[in-house]
């Protein structure tokens, strides 16, 4: 199939392929959101490990389970769907690119679903297990959370966290599309810095130090290696 020539499009026309890839998007989204019902119940019992089972967890409105249901399994269709919707939304911008630059974004798509992945994972097994304790204990009050609220709290890590593992492909990208450069990175790196110390106060469930470090480091890292791949990619 020809590629479409994006010189002699309208605006009307290139809106037209983003909404139709969008859709596609879409789509995926909910095939795999629907297969994920299957194995919703046991992404709930893993996602409660960190508190000591379901039996830990509460309900108090008659829907918060179901509710609680629907969600993980949008969560895990949407890590599902991550290849199809990154795909989607670069064959939108691929036409516009020469032959080098679609061959590094046609790589960019297995990796990005393995960053965020790999994100995904780390929150779970490093910061959940640091964070939920310490929540739980705290004041040394006795605490039998909402489910609703505990799953809310941790998916929302766990996606923030694994959206956070882009930023090496980013930067990437960006400096292959001749936007960055590695010197302007590795110059900014003090606004780096107190950039990611306010995502991390952000991000991270507990406000004491030993929380915040567990993933400014991480963080930092991936910078250091945006610059890196920034320099590759130049």
């Amino acid at each position: 199939m020809a590629l479409r020539d994006t010189e002699s499009m309208s605006i009307w026309e290139h809106l037209k392929e983003l909404r139709g890839r969008l859709l596609k998007a879409l789509v995926a989204l909910g095939v795999t959101t629907v297969a994920s019902f299957a194995l919703a119940q046991r992404f709930l019992d893993l996602l409660a490990v960190p508190v000591g089972g379901l039996q830990n967890l509460q309900a108090i409105d008659i829907t918060e389970g179901i509710g609680v249901f629907m969600r993980v399994a949008l969560l895990s269709g949407l890590i599902l769907a991550m290849p199809v919707i990154v795909y989607q939304l670069l064959m939108f911008v691929l036409p516009g690119l020469t032959p080098g630059e679609k061959k590094w974004i046609y790589m960019a798509v297995p990796v990005a679903s393995l960053l965020f992945l790999s994100g995904v994972v780390f929150a779970y097994l490093v910061m959940l297990p640091t964070a939920v304790p310490f929540l739980l204990t705290f004041l040394n009050v006795p605490t039998n959370p909402r489910i609703s609220t505990y799953i809310n709290f941790v998916t929302n890590l766990m996606f923030w966290i694994g959206i956070s593992f882009e930023t090496p492909l980013l930067s990437f990208i960006l400096a292959k599309l001749k936007i960055i450069t590695a010197a302007a990175l590795l110059k900014q790196w003090r606004v780096a810095i107190v950039v990611i110390a306010v995502i991390a106060a952000a991000a991270t469930p507990t406000v004491d130090p030993v929380n915040m470090a567990l993933l400014m480091a991480p963080l930092f890292a991936l910078y250091l290696l945006s610059v890196l791949l920034a320099k590759i990619a130049r």
